[in-house]
């Protein structure tokens, strides 16, 4: 089942188009990453499926239904932007936006409790917001996103100003939130942390989506049928017939395979050279390789 499901969005402003024709699923229960430039329409696309704008046309349906107002209640956005309110203290204000979401005040407190705790800040309660680095803002407003158990997260470069600890804390809460059956949206500008954390993603340029998959899949689609191997023995090797030798140093080889080629051929041929084959693997692009090459061709 997918948990959000847009189908044909077009959304302009004046002459602008800044969504046109834009289709994608996001499945139940997974981490889906949402990817393009700058300008691409991310921005724009996140505001519909919040619903903060309407799209022009086209359709959003959330766990198959219409996208109505009390959806709002069960999904969780973190903007880029922190929107916190910097004179109030961290857990005053907590409080106040769990109860904005429907918490009373004793389940606000000890949920807001709960993730100070887990996010080894309990004694935080009566920091000022504004006394606290950019970093450590960006946990409380993660906790600000997920106080009331939403169905449906949205984080747009939820490790902005967060030193790698500190990240990698975010990440496994974004994995326990994944494990407990929240689907999750992820939007960055950081492909290894792509590669890392989503299943799924889908590729926005210029208000259109050019790609969609889940990233092994994608990863595989794009692949050149190159390999690289480590290897001991006489580093003068004989042609290789198929192959193209794209690097060679002391005991390390990247090859690329011609039509027709397989790796098991490969790997057949480089023994019966006496060579000791110490690592093989293919070569598949990055995400960001893809991402790179998928924008300049759109």
């Amino acid at each position: 089942m997918n948990i959000l499901e847009l189908e044909h969005i077009y959304k302009s402003y004046g002459s602008y188009a800044a969504n046109r024709d834009i289709s994608f699923n996001v499945p139940k229960g997974s981490i889906f990453g949402m990817l393009g430039p700058n300008g691409a329409g991310k921005s724009t696309m996140i505001r519909i499926i919040t619903n903060i704008i309407a799209a022009d046309s086209g359709s959003v349906r959330f766990n198959g239904e219409p996208f109505k107002e009390k959806h709002h209640e069960v999904i969780g956005y973190m903007p880029e932007e922190r929107g916190l309110y910097k004179k109030m203290m961290v857990g005053e204000h907590l409080v106040y936006l769990g109860r904005l979401k429907g918490l009373n005040k004793a389940e606000a407190t000890k949920k807001v409790k709960d993730w100070l705790e887990k996010l080894h800040i309990a004694d935080w309660w009566d920091k000022k917001i504004e006394d606290l680095s950019k970093g450590m803002q960006q946990k409380v407003q993660f906790i600000a996103t997920t106080l009331h158990d939403p169905q449906l997260l949205i984080l747009d470069e939820p490790f902005s100003g967060l030193d790698p600890v500190n990240s990698n804390l975010i990440k496994d809460e974004i994995f326990e939130l994944q494990r407990k059956g929240t689907s999750i949206i992820f939007s960055t500008h950081r492909m290894e942390q792509v590669e890392e954390i989503c299943e799924e993603i889908v590729l926005i340029n210029s208000g259109q989506n050019i790609l969609q998959g889940k990233v092994k899949e994608v990863r595989q689609r794009f692949k050149e049928n190159k390999y690289q191997v480590l290897y001991t023995g006489d580093n003068t090797l004989t042609v290789l017939s198929g192959y193209e030798v794209e690097q060679q140093g002391q005991g390390n080889l990247v090859l690329k395979a011609l039509e027709g080629q397989t790796p098991n051929q490969l790997l057949r041929t480089l023994l019966d050279q006496g060579l000791e084959i110490h690592h093989f693997n293919e070569i598949l692009p990055s995400i960001n390789e893809i991402f790179i090459r998928q924008v300049q061709a759109s």
